[in-house]
């Protein structure tokens, strides 16, 4: 896999990312920011859910050191994407710029690469930069767009805003499904059962946490099952 198959498999999340980016640029304007500001956001944290949830926390007037570690807790899910690629891919794979192409791993580029591993093809260094600088570039430019339309640019049209909220969520169930397996079926159940009654008696970043936790969890006792039948 080449770096333009990267370029070329990550289409379906560049027409996810920019309008969703554009929908944060906006709202990140209306909050008082700067379009400097924000587009380093998006430069700098480059974290989807949690940059509008950064918004919340900046507008709220939460203390800064309060809202770090709640974005950090929302995004220690990203620690475990390179070792699961790695694991699909088998110890022959190549990480010698792991350190950068990493870095752009987020849950819908971790998802069509998980995918990709999942229907037969061979894992590339090339590949990763390609999917994860077209997702990067849809995010950054779509912000900048939204950021230089202004906070009243979506005042109009308010059901292209609630369609834009969705769209992020839509993505990624659709990567979901791609990767969908009796194999992996036990896991997802889980992880989403867990994100659900985490979410519902806690709170989103709770959900999530145990939802990644659980899954994780599952997906290992179900491994280990499957080991133990098949000898």
């Amino acid at each position: 896999m080449t770096f333009r198959s990267g370029l070329i498999a990550a289409l379906p999340i560049v027409l996810g990312y920019f309008p969703i980016a554009f929908s944060f640029g906006v709202a990140a304007t209306r909050t008082g920011l700067t379009g400097i500001e924000a587009v380093a956001l998006s430069l700098l944290i480059y974290a989807g859910a949690s940059q509008f949830l950064a918004l919340t926390l900046f507008a709220s007037g939460a203390p800064v050191l309060v809202a770090a570690f709640t974005l950090i807790a929302m995004n220690l899910r990203h620690l475990l994407y390179g070792p699961a690629l790695m694991k699909q891919a088998g110890p022959e794979a190549g990480r010698s710029k792991a350190w950068a192409w990493a870095w752009g791993l987020t849950d819908e580029v971790f998802g069509q690469a998980l995918g990709a591993l999942t229907r037969g093809q061979r894992f590339s260094e090339a590949y990763m930069f390609g999917l994860g600088f077209a997702a990067y570039a849809a995010w950054v430019s779509g912000t900048a767009v939204g950021a230089l339309a202004g906070g009243g640019a979506l005042d109009a049209w308010p059901a292209v805003g609630a369609g834009l909220d969705f769209m992020l969520t839509a993505l990624f169930l659709a990567l979901l499904m791609s990767i969908l397996s009796r194999a992996a079926l036990p896991a997802i159940l889980a992880a989403g059962v867990a994100t659900v009654l985490g979410t519902v008696f806690w709170s989103g970043t709770t959900g999530i946490l145990a939802g990644m936790i659980t899954g994780a969890l599952a997906g290992v006792v179900a491994t280990r099952i499957r080991g133990e039948a098949a000898q």
